[in-house]
């Protein structure tokens, strides 16, 4: 379905950045760091145990499938829980996939909190779609 938008629509991109509210200045934070990580980067730095994996959707969605070692906190319950949330690693948010706002929120609400964090370039979607990885279950 991106892929024909993208052949089809020639500024869905710029059309994507304006429903999410995205300048292009949002590229990079304050330190010049990327607000985005590849699914490259998340499985290399997972592995290495330097960030914590959020999915911040319905549980639902969770229990059906998700990044392995993910931990589940839906966008909804995230504010009343930051304090499960490691304080030493980076947290890289994602959710259904490249046009879902919970990661976006998420990090917002994560920043505002002062928490490191980005968010996964794309989601669920695209992951299962590149045959990666996935566990299944609930959240203990």
């Amino acid at each position: 379905m991106r892929s024909v938008a993208r052949s089809r629509v020639p500024d869905i991109e710029q059309k994507r950045a304006e429903y999410l509210g995205i300048t292009g200045d949002e590229a990079l934070d304050a330190s010049g760091k990327p607000t985005e990580m590849t699914r490259e980067e998340l499985l290399e730095q997972a592995r290495a145990g330097t960030i914590t994996v959020l999915d911040v959707r319905p549980p639902e969605e969770y229990g059906a499938a998700h990044i392995p070692g993910a931990m589940s906190i839906p966008l909804d319950e995230l504010p009343t829980r930051l304090g499960e949330l490691p304080a030493d690693r980076e947290i890289i948010a994602y959710c259904r996939g490249a046009y879902c706002v919970l990661a976006y929120e998420a990090v917002d609400l994560l920043h505002s909190t002062g928490h490191p964090a980005r968010r996964l370039n794309d989601g669920m979607l695209e992951w299962r779609l590149h045959g990666l990885p996935v566990e299944a279950g609930h959240a203990a």
